[in-house]
Formats: structure tokens, sequence, C-alpha cells
């Protein structure tokens, strides 16, 4: 029997009020001069000021930092790199969704490295990460992307994307408070939350799953098919941004663990060729990977609609698997999210391009239940452009 290698880091404070727990968290530390890595858009409605004034209150120095947009270019991570070096940062603080996080991960990291963060890059980097770097505290305002608890920073390049990864990206302390979502508008919530839907179905059905990844899969399925629709429909709805949240984190220890696969390789080249936000590129493939590969996974294809809220107790696991495909497309489609390529405005001339780039996207292909080659990945974007789920191979 294989022995399952588990990460469960960083510290973590979940739930409604947990931004209490800040300051104590950064007191721990010997830091004076605190850098805030967050979206320009939390500073405009003053949620940074509910981080950053009750540090100065303590006597800390903190820096705001908003140059962070999202699915952040290679160029915005170099400039945020040269900036922390030039300054005499002891702490950082991440504040926002995931590019926001993803930016303050790999700032705290590289801040004590030499040359570029392009060194660093998965596919193409020279360097190695061997120093921890600063401490850092990550506060996701989104429930979607789970960076809080991974140790990857995702990147856009010219065409496609690519990861810096380590365990030293890894937060000291996450502090994941719903409340802080409660006014992110109801497009982000729907492609963040779909985003974690995804984390956890990919996590559940991956090659490297365990029995640990699975539960929480399951769970945070259950915990977001049950939420999404009230959430984004009503924003204030407190339990579901409860919900929500923690479904959010529970995907993001399992996809930490057991990895994703064929609709984050797919949906990285959405991301760089297009500036298609990354739930949504997840959202638009979601069923079409799913429905590619069902053969491969029917039985956990029948988990997966039992924790989306149907029935498969009369159901062969072949049909299970179906309905299982309809549902996803169904949930996309009623939180208002368009379910084709052709509706984002991709032209079908990109999809060579898009299957090129994807297949290159080895790291996350390999944890798929079904070997996808190149000829898969483009029947794959061909029927997400013509929105009619291929048949499996």
């Amino acid at each position: 029997m294989p022995v399952n290698t588990l990460v469960f880091n960083p510290l973590s404070y979940v739930g409604w009020g947990a931004l209490q727990q800040l300051v104590p968290v950064v007191k721990k530390y010997d830091a004076v001069k605190i850098l805030l890595i967050t979206d320009p858009a939390l500073e405009s409605i003053g949620l940074t000021d509910r981080v950053k004034i009750p540090l100065e209150e303590e006597g800390f120095e903190v820096t705001v930092y908003t140059d962070v947009v999202p699915e952040p270019p290679l160029e915005v991570g170099e400039k945020l790199v040269a900036y922390i070096k030039q300054q005499q940062i002891e702490l950082v603080i991440g504040l926002g969704g995931g590019s926001a996080l993803d930016l303050a991960k790999l700032a705290a990291v590289l801040a004590v490295h030499d040359g570029k963060v392009a060194d660093y890059l998965n596919l193409s980097g020279t360097k190695q990460i061997n120093q921890k770097g600063l401490p850092k505290i990550l506060i996701p305002t989104t429930a979607g992307t789970g960076s809080e608890v991974t140790n990857i920073s995702v990147l856009s390049l010219e065409s496609t994307k690519d990861v810096i990864a380590h365990d030293y990206l890894l937060a000291d302390a996450a502090i994941v408070d719903p409340e802080l979502t409660v006014s992110v508008p109801a497009k982000v919530t729907a492609a963040t939350g779909i985003d974690a839907l995804t984390h956890a179905i990919e996590a559940y059905v991956s090659v490297n799953a365990s029995p640990t990844t699975e539960g929480l899969s399951l769970q945070a399925i259950r915990l977001i098919s049950r939420s999404i629709r009230k959430a984004v429909k009503d924003g204030s709805d407190q339990q579901a941004r409860i919900d929500m949240s923690e479904g959010s984190y529970m995907a993001g220890l399992a996809f930490f663990n057991a990895g994703v696969a064929g609709v984050h390789a797919l949906a990285y080249p959405l991301g760089g060729q297009f500036h298609l936000a990354h739930g949504d590129s997840n959202a638009v493939l979601l069923p079409y990977v799913m429905g590619y590969i069902r053969n491969s996974c029917t039985k956990k294809m029948a988990d997966i609609l039992n924790a989306l809220g149907g029935n498969a107790s009369n159901l062969s696991e072949e049909e299970a698997s179906i309905r299982c495909v309809e549902e996803l497309k169904r949930m996309v489609e009623d939180v208002g999210i368009p379910g084709t390529l052709g509706e984002f405005g991709i032209p079908e001339e990109a999809l060579e391009k898009l299957t090129e780039d994807g297949a290159k996207q080895k790291r996350l292909l390999a944890r798929s239940p079904q070997e996808l080659r190149e000829e898969d990945i483009r029947a794959i974007y061909r029927s997400a452009f013509a929105g009619k789920v291929a048949q499996p191979r």
C-alpha cells in the first residue's frame, strides 16, 4: 500500500471574525516594517484599513503596495521583487484574491534571493530557491483560489502561465475570514467559487488523491455547491459566505496535496493568451474536461454527483458520470458564467495555439486519471468552443 505524504501548513485561523487574530499573529515575529500587498480596489473601499490601522496602533510601520493586477504578468512580479529588495521590509502581508496572495508569497521569498523572478520559473528557470525569506501572512478576500495554503505562485507569460513552486512559499499564517468576502461582486464570487469547486473536483479524481484529500474534496464540493448560487444572488448571506470560505479553504488543502490536472492545464493558456480571469477559464472548461475523462473515473464522478446534491443511488456509474457533467454545466450557467469559449470572444482559429500551449503543462497533466495527449487537448478545446461535451476517448 502506498504511503501518502501530506502537508498541512500553515497555521490557520478560519471563521467569521478571524481577522481579529492578525495583531497577535504579527506580534510573534521580530518585525516592525511591514509591507501590505493588496489590490488597489480593496484600498479604494477601505478594506486595507482593517489591516493597516490596528497594526499601526500597535506601533508597526505599514507600507501599502497596490501595484497588483489580475493574472499578474511576470513584469509585475519583477517590479515587486525589485521594490522589496530596496526596502528594509521585515514581514509581508498579502491581502486579496489569488493574485495578491501569489505576489506576496514570491516577494517574501525572493526578497532574499539573487537574480530575477524569471530565474525561478518552473518551466524555464535555472535557479533554485534555498532560503525561506521573510515571514508572510496571507489573508484571502475571495473564496476561491486556496493560495493561502499552497506553495505555488502563478504568473502570466506571453501566451501561457508558469509557476514558482517551493515549500518556502507556504505562508507562516493564514487568516480566512468570510466577513472579508461580503463586498466581493457577484461576478467575482461566481468565478472564484467555481475555481474552488474545480480545485476540489480535480483533487478528488487526481492520481495522487488519498483518503485524506478525498474527504476534504468531497466536503468542499458539498459546501460550495449548496452555497454558491446563494452567495452570487445575495452577497450578504452570512451562512453562504461562511460555506464558500470554508469550502475554498478545504479545497485548497486538498489540491495542494493531491494536485489539479487537465482543467487547470488548459485554463492556463486562456489566461496567458486572452487574459481571461483564472476562475472564468476553469469554469468554462470544467464540464468539457470532466466529460471527456469521465470513463477513467466513473465511480468518483458518481461520488461527486452525490456531493453536488444529486442522487446517484439508482443510476449506473456511467449514467451518474453523465449526470454529474450535466450538473456541472448547469451550475456554471446558474451563476452567470458563459458556457463556451466563443461566448468569451475567443476565435476558433486560436484553438490550435491553445492546444500547443496546453500540452506544455506536463506538471498538471501528469495528475489526470486519463492521459491527455495533444489530440485529446485539441478535442476538449473544440468541444468547449462548440458548447457540446465531446465523447470520452
